[in-house]
This record gives C-alpha cells, sequence and structure tokens, in this order.
C-alpha cells in the first residue's frame, strides 16, 4: 500500500477512534451498511457527496480535506498478507468451502451467472443463537449478473 494511502487510512481511523463510535453506530447514523462505513474508512470505497453532510454529522472532527479525499475513486487493493489475519482466513475458508454449493444454488434458482461485488450490500450482525452464545451474520446482497450468449454481430464500418 502506497504511504499516502496509510497516512490517510491511518487519519480516517484515529478520527473514528476518537469518536468513541462503532462502525455500526456511524452506520445508523448515516444510512449505510456497517461494512461500507468500514470501506470508507479503509479508502476501499468512495463516499457519495450526498452522503457526506451525514457522515459529518456522525463524525464532526472528520477534517475537510479527508472528507474531500474519501469523496475521491479509491484504489481499491488488499495487502496479500491480510489472509493471515485469523479471521479473514476463516472468513476465506468459509467462502472456499461452502462456494461450490452456493454456486450450484445461485445456478438453480436464477440461471447461469453471478453475484456482483460492485452492486452489492454488506453487512455484519451480532445475534444470539439458540444456545444463548454470540453468533456472526454476514450478509452478502449482490445483484443477479447473468452470463450472455456471445453472439456474433454486424461490424459496422
Amino acid at each position: 500500500m502506497e504511504e499516502n494511502k496509510k497516512t490517510i487510512i491511518n487519519r480516517l481511523v484515529a478520527v473514528k477512534s476518537k469518536s468513541g463510535k462503532s462502525c455500526s453506530q456511524i452506520a445508523e447514523q448515516t444510512g449505510l451498511t456497517n461494512v461500507y462505513v468500514a470501506q470508507l474508512l479503509r479508502r476501499q470505497a468512495q463516499l457519495n457527496p450526498d452522503t457526506a453532510p451525514k457522515l459529518r454529522a456522525a463524525l464532526p472532527e472528520l477534517p475537510e480535506d479527508l472528507l474531500q479525499e474519501m469523496m475521491r475513486p479509491p484504489m481499491r487493493s488488499y495487502d496479500p498478507n491480510l489472509i493471515q489475519e485469523p479471521c479473514v482466513y476463516r472468513l476465506n475458508e468459509a467462502v472456499m468451502h461452502f462456494g461450490e454449493s452456493i454456486k450450484e444454488i445461485i445456478n438453480e434458482e436464477f440461471g447461469d451467472g453471478i453475484m456482483s461485488a460492485i452492486d452489492f450490500y454488506c453487512s455484519v450482525d451480532k445475534v444470539k443463537g439458540v444456545d444463548g452464545k454470540d453468533r456472526v451474520v454476514v450478509t452478502f446482497d449482490g445483484k443477479y449478473l447473468p452470463y450472455t450468449e456471445q453472439v456474433h454481430g454486424l461490424l459496422i464500418l
């Protein structure tokens, strides 16, 4: 990750930390998902100018230069070493373990296609299981995108 991006992320995370608010609390105040809030603070998503006032209200100490930076298209990337982090590793493991079955069900229910990761909502919720223990619910809500048959078209000269 380039140094400037690291500095920006560190500054954004410091503003959030100073606020004492969780991503879920900020999400409630802005109308965003908690994961999207975290993505904004890690420069993995772009802040919509219409949402900027809500974010400013949720994080009043957010400086103008960072607010402007968040409205620029981000360089979406990740550190390849992130897979070593146990929570990230387990999430990846779960997707890999269940992925083939999820794909089969998507194909059965929708046809030959995929779930969009662009027209996509993701949230993390804490619930109590039937045994009374805390459980993690990760919701992936993506638009269905069908594969299209590639037919030969007319060339326009």
